[in-house]
């Protein structure tokens, strides 16, 4: 297929979500509301949104925000492990502390995950090849698969999703235009949040 137009594909982590992950805290609703006001005017023609309650409850609240737009759930946009690397994949001085932070993996999850990361690049990233518009499309999802298509999108190996951190509510924008390599336009964008709603997601000791 011939690439014919840009796809824009705009990525964001859930806001904040309560301790039992069962839905969004008060700040995680705030932090979805004031992204879905951020985002206003851009043209979307599709807002994708992972299954579980966390992922749906901010896409919602997004698209409240916005006009024209339905937000549809997709396993792809899920919550998974997308690639659960070898030792000899790793750097040396850094290998026991992934491989041990991606022991607790199932074997269904090591399974399932990879499917899901492929399927998650084939439905989202690329040009378009279907018709001749610019397309702007928002994916709601967690913080692995933020992570496993930014490192797509610079060609790094597979087990670099490992170690890219996102904030809840946090904005990344990748630009897949013809002919040229895909491009991260934002990363973990939180200028829309007050600073009191920022760096939700992290360790109190890695907020800026």
């Amino acid at each position: 297929m011939t690439d014919t137009a840009t796809r824009y594909l705009y990525l964001v982590r859930h806001g904040e979500a309560s301790a039992d992950e069962s839905g969004l805290t008060d700040t995680g609703r705030r932090q979805a509301t004031l992204l879905g006001r951020r985002l206003r005017g851009t043209p979307f023609t599709a807002v994708h949104h992972g299954p579980l309650p966390r992922a749906e409850q901010t896409a919602r609240l997004i698209a409240d925000e916005l006009e024209g737009v339905t937000p549809r759930v997709s396993e792809a946009a899920g919550d998974y492990v997308p690639h659960v690397p070898e030792r000899a994949e790793l750097p040396a001085e850094s290998a026991d502390f992934f491989l041990d932070f991606l022991s607790g993996a199932t074997a269904e999850e090591r399974e399932q995950g990879p499917r899901l990361a492929r399927e998650a690049l084939r439905r989202f990233t690329g040009a378009v090849t279907d018709g001749d518009e610019d397309r702007h499309e928002l994916v709601v999802t967690h913080n692995f698969l933020v992570a496993w298509l930014v490192r797509d999108a610079l060609h790094a190996p597979n087990w670099r999703w490992l170690g890219l951190n996102h904030g809840n509510a946090a904005l990344t924008v990748i630009r897949y235009a013809p002919g040229r390599p895909a491009s991260v336009l934002v990363s973990n964008d939180m200028r829309h949040l007050p600073t009191e709603l920022r760096w939700t997601g992290f360790p109190p000791e890695l907020h800026i």
